[in-house]
């Protein structure tokens, strides 16, 4: 799957099979914060660190956003969401 093939996907009433990672980024591209959160709240490791960071940077949670990007390595993004979102699934994909 690519970039494109991810997004077609968003069209679709279910997920198609997709990594947990990738899972959390469709429902929050769908609009369902809620679902992207519960699915990355509990998982270790840097890249739900990423995609932990990007929600609570979305969700304007400034200070827990920093914690979650401090966790996976990286800088604190000051791209637009959407740019972050992109570059997120592209790294997951």
């Amino acid at each position: 799957m690519d970039l494109n093939l991810f997004r077609q996907s968003l069209t679709a009433d279910h997920p198609p099979a997709l990594s947990v990672h990738l899972l959390a980024l469709w429902y929050d591209a769908r609009g369902d914060w809620n679902a992207a959160h519960d699915l990355i709240d509990d998982m270790d490791g840097q890249k739900a660190a990423w995609i932990h960071a990007y929600l609570h940077r979305k969700e304007g949670d400034a200070g827990n956003a920093r914690y979650w990007y401090n966790r996976a390595d990286k800088p604190v993004c000051k791209l637009p969401l959407e740019k972050e979102w992109e570059e997120i699934v592209k790294a997951m994909l």
